[in-house]
């Protein structure tokens, strides 16, 4: 499946909507970093990697801002850890 998520800065999220569902990735910036702080994904869109394609969109949208990260939202933080080339981006 192929997700057009989209960066809306001014809520400070990434988002796209899954048949009707809307998922969602918030952070907030700090002095060089993002901290990403919640990551809902609702049950009707669930089970399809959508969770795990906002994290990486925004860890790359991070990597190419020269960003640090924190990873506040336990599902990221898993995340990171089974994507070890994403670690260099922990702050």
């Amino acid at each position: 499946m192929e997700l057009d998520i989209q960066h809306n800065r001014g809520a400070q999220r990434f988002e796209v909507t899954v048949e009707d569902t809307l998922c969602v990735l918030d952070y907030t910036l700090a002095e060089g970093g993002m901290a990403i702080t919640h990551t809902a994904v609702p049950p009707p869109a669930g089970g399809r990697g959508v969770a795990g394609e906002l994290v990486r969109t925004a860890l790359d949208y991070a990597r190419m801002k020269g960003w640090k990260v924190v990873p506040l939202c336990s599902y990221a933080e898993a995340w990171i850890q089974r994507h070890p080339d994403y670690a260099d981006l922990l702050a």
